[in-house]
């Protein structure tokens, strides 16, 4: 038996190869080693692999070599126009039959609906799933997992997902992503509505730990509010993803021919916030920090980058 579909996956036999291991993919991968899986990833500084390394996983020289020597090919990386380049032109020409791309980005569904096609044509397969969850969500390995592509590709491939989080199957290649964008409009309006509620709070006298415990067993309470209420009242703005992903996310909206899926005021306006935190000069921190574009239109005094404790990783 091999490590390729529709073989079982095994540990002692799946060689699984990674890309991407920025905050959510070099926590992803450290999962799958510590599970037992043998792992090899490529990183374009490879001193940003070491502690990867330090747990087992094996360094490969380029995209190209990780694809030709692995089974199952998870990508995590920062824009469609990077999964162009790495998967469509570096990783796909070196991929043998019934190899298995998982693309993790938040990306175009256009784009994964191509990538599936271009895989078929090597007799390869290509899934398309977009994750949430956060840092946190990666570390523990409960993230959201919204899985495109082939339904029994993805019921092969639980296994590692399972690993990693829970998967949904949403149905043919390309509904993964556009799984994410759906997800990433709640998540923007659930932090600027987190954000507004705080920042009324503090303009009204209240204390805003007391506002959180009060609030959060209530119709006001949240995911977003469990995991970043307290950071951003704690000036804590570290990544879990960036905001400037969350402006990317956003424009996905939009679809390939320029026309709109749907009129979406409310996530219209959550783009242009997070737009607004980019030219302030905190693209890098993480969403929690949009509570600082609220507090400006009040204007209320934020140092720019000085209060925000944010040690970035950058993704690789």
């Amino acid at each position: 038996m091999s490590g390729r579909y529709p073989d079982a996956i095994g540990r002692a036999r799946t060689r699984i190869g990674w890309v991407g291991i920025g905050v959510m993919g070099g926590a992803m991968a450290s999962r799958l080693i510590s599970a037992g899986y043998a792992v090899s990833v490529y990183a374009r500084s490879p001193s940003k692999a070491a502690h990867l390394v330090s747990l087992g996983a094996v360094l490969a020289h380029s995209p190209a070599d990780l694809a030709a020597t692995s089974d199952v090919i998870f990508t995590m990386i920062g824009h469609p126009s990077d999964v162009q380049s790495v998967v469509l032109d570096s990783i796909l020409p070196s991929l043998k039959p019934n190899a298995v791309i998982v693309d993790h980005t938040s990306s175009d569904p256009a784009l994964a609906r191509k990538i599936y096609d271009c895989a078929k044509e090597k007799q390869c397969y290509s899934v398309d799933a977009p994750v949430s969850g956060g840092d946190i969500g990666a570390r523990d390995g409960k993230l959201a997992i919204f899985a495109g592509g082939d339904g029994e590709v993805v019921n092969w491939l639980k296994p590692l997902f399972e690993e990693l989080g829970k998967v949904t199957y949403m149905g043919s290649a390309g509904k993964g992503q556009s799984s994410k964008v759906g997800n990433q409009i709640v998540v923007a309006a659930n932090l600027v509505g987190l954000s507004e509620g705080l920042v009324f709070a503090a303009a009204s006298g209240l204390d805003r730990t007391r506002f959180l415990e009060a609030v959060r067993g209530g119709a006001a309470g949240s995911m977003a509010m469990e995991l970043f209420g307290k950071r951003m009242i704690e000036r804590d703005f570290r990544p879990g993803g960036f905001a400037e992903y969350m402006v990317k996310d956003l424009g996905l909206v939009t679809e390939e021919d320029g026309g709109d899926v749907a009129v979406l005021p409310g996530a219209a306006l959550s783009k242009q916030l997070f737009s607004s935190m980019v030219a302030n000069g905190d693209g890098k921190a993480g969403g929690q920090g949009i509570v600082t574009v609220i507090e400006r239109i009040n204007g209320m005094k934020v140092n720019p980058q000085l209060q925000i404790k944010c040690n970035i990783f950058l993704p690789e």
